[in-house]
C-alpha cells in the first residue's frame, strides 16, 4: 500500500499513523485495512472533530471496526490518535482558524451538537475504563485514606477536578484543601506541605514547572503524591506513588477536566466504603449545619 502521497502534508502524529499503518498493513484484517487507509487519506482536521460513529460510516465500515482497528495500530482509543494528531493541527492553524473549523465541522444542527458531545463523552469514558491500572488505584486510594491532609492541585480547567476532590474530601472527614496557584503564588502554598500528607495532581497534558516543584516538595517533606493525567504518565511514574490516566481529546468540544472528575468520584466512593461510618457521621453534621445556616422558612 502506497500512503506516503495521501492525507494532508502535517508531520507528527500522520507521519506516526502512516508508518505504523505499514507496518501493520499484513496483520490487519480487510475492514481494518479499510478504515487505515481511510485514517491516513481524509484531511487531519476531518478525523480530529469525527466520532468512531462518523468514522465508521465514512470508511464504509463501522464504529466496532474503527475501535479494532484504532487498536491494532497501537492507539488506546479514538482520542488517542486526536491527541497526536492535533500536535500538528494546533501547530500549523491559529486558534481562531481552529476555532472557525470546529464550528462548520458542527454546525447549527442541535441534534448534532448534541450528538457529537455525547458521542466524545462516551469515547473519552470508554477509554478512561479501558485504561485502568488497578494496582495503581489500590495505591491512590490507601494514599488518601493514609493521609494527615490532602493537597488538591489543578489549575485552569483541572481546577474543577481539584476542587471537586478537595470539597467532597471534606464531606467525608478528610482534611483536605484546594491549591490552584502558579509561579510565586504556589510556594506559600508548599510551606505547610509535610510529611504524612498527600498530594493529588491534576494536570492532563501541559508539563509545567509548577509540577516539578510540588512533586520534589512532597518528597522532600515525606509526603506522597497521587498523579491524574494523561500524557505526562511516563514523565513521573518513578517520581510519584500512583499515577492515574484519564484521557482527554484536544477537539474542544468537552471539557478537559471530564475523565478527571470520573476518576475524582472512584476515589471518593472507594473512600467512603473504607470508612463508611465516618462518611455517615460526617455527612448528617453537614446536613445540621445546613438546616442551621438556611433558617425557619429557608429550606
Amino acid at each position: 500500500m502506497d500512503i506516503s502521497r495521501t492525507g494532508s502534508a502535517a508531520p507528527g502524529g500522520l507521519t506516526r499513523l502512516r508508518a505504523t499503518v505499514r507496518d501493520q498493513w499484513d496483520e490487519l484484517s480487510a475492514s481494518e485495512r479499510t478504515v487505515a487507509q481511510y485514517l491516513v487519506s481524509a484531511p487531519v482536521e476531518q478525523v480530529m472533530f469525527a466520532s468512531t460513529q462518523e468514522l465508521g460510516t465514512a470508511s464504509g465500515t463501522s464504529n466496532a471496526t474503527v475501535v479494532r482497528a484504532l487498536q491494532r495500530l497501537g492507539y488506546a482509543g479514538l482520542p488517542a490518535l486526536k491527541r497526536e494528531l492535533a500536535a500538528d493541527f494546533t501547530a500549523g492553524q491559529a486558534p481562531d482558524v481552529r476555532l472557525a473549523q470546529r464550528i462548520a465541522h458542527v454546525g447549527k444542527d442541535l441534534g448534532k451538537i448534541w450528538t457529537d458531545v455525547f458521542d466524545e463523552t462516551q469515547e473519552c469514558i470508554d477509554q478512561c475504563r479501558r485504561l485502568v491500572d488497578t494496582d495503581a488505584l489500590e495505591r491512590a486510594v490507601t494514599v488518601l485514606a493514609e493521609a494527615r491532609e490532602v493537597l488538591c492541585y489543578g489549575v485552569a480547567a483541572c481546577e474543577l477536578a481539584a476542587r471537586h476532590l478537595a470539597r467532597a474530601l471534606g464531606r467525608i472527614g478528610h482534611r483536605a484543601r484546594f491549591v490552584g496557584e502558579t509561579g510565586f503564588g504556589l510556594a506559600d502554598q508548599l510551606l505547610s506541605l509535610g510529611q504524612g500528607d498527600a498530594v493529588v495532581i491534576f494536570q492532563p497534558g501541559r508539563r509545567l514547572p509548577e509540577l516539578t516543584v510540588l512533586v520534589e516538595r512532597a518528597r522532600a517533606v515525606g509526603a506522597r503524591v497521587v498523579f491524574v493525567t494523561d500524557e505526562l504518565s511516563e514523565a513521573f511514574e518513578g517520581r510519584v506513588e500512583a499515577v492515574l490516566l484519564a484521557p482527554y481529546t484536544p477537539t474542544g468540544n468537552t471539557s478537559e477536566a471530564l475523565t478527571s472528575l470520573v476518576v475524582a468520584d472512584v476515589l471518593l466512593l472507594a473512600l467512603t466504603t473504607l470508612d463508611e461510618t465516618s462518611a455517615v457521621e460526617h455527612a448528617h453534621q453537614l446536613d445540621a449545619l445546613r438546616g442551621q445556616l438556611l433558617g425557619p422558612g429557608r429550606g
